[in-house]
């Protein structure tokens, strides 16, 4: 396993939180995540991925499908803002 970390802003942490978008992406993945909030009230949120396959994740990753950048789009994620950072 490895740990990938995203790091994006949102609209609204409350619609991006209620989403069940993120899980079912991830359980097509084989990824395991977790979300976090910025303590501050900022719209900036993080998620570390334990991830099975770290190329395949990253290729997802880099060039997700027009789908699952609608889902992105719907829940509010701000992509220009978007961070990945891989464990090493």
């Amino acid at each position: 396993m490895a740990t990938v970390l995203v790091s994006h802003e949102v609209e609204d942490v409350g619609t991006w939180l209620a989403s069940p978008r993120r899980e079912e992406i991830g359980k097509r993945m084989g990824w395991t995540t977790r979300t976090f909030v910025d303590p501050a009230g900022s719209n900036r949120v993080g998620l570390p991925i334990e991830v099975a396959d770290l190329n395949a994740s990253l290729e997802y990753l880099k060039s997700p499908s027009a789908d699952d950048m609608e889902a992105a789009r719907l829940d509010g994620v701000r992509l220009e803002t978007f961070v990945m950072r891989v464990e090493s």
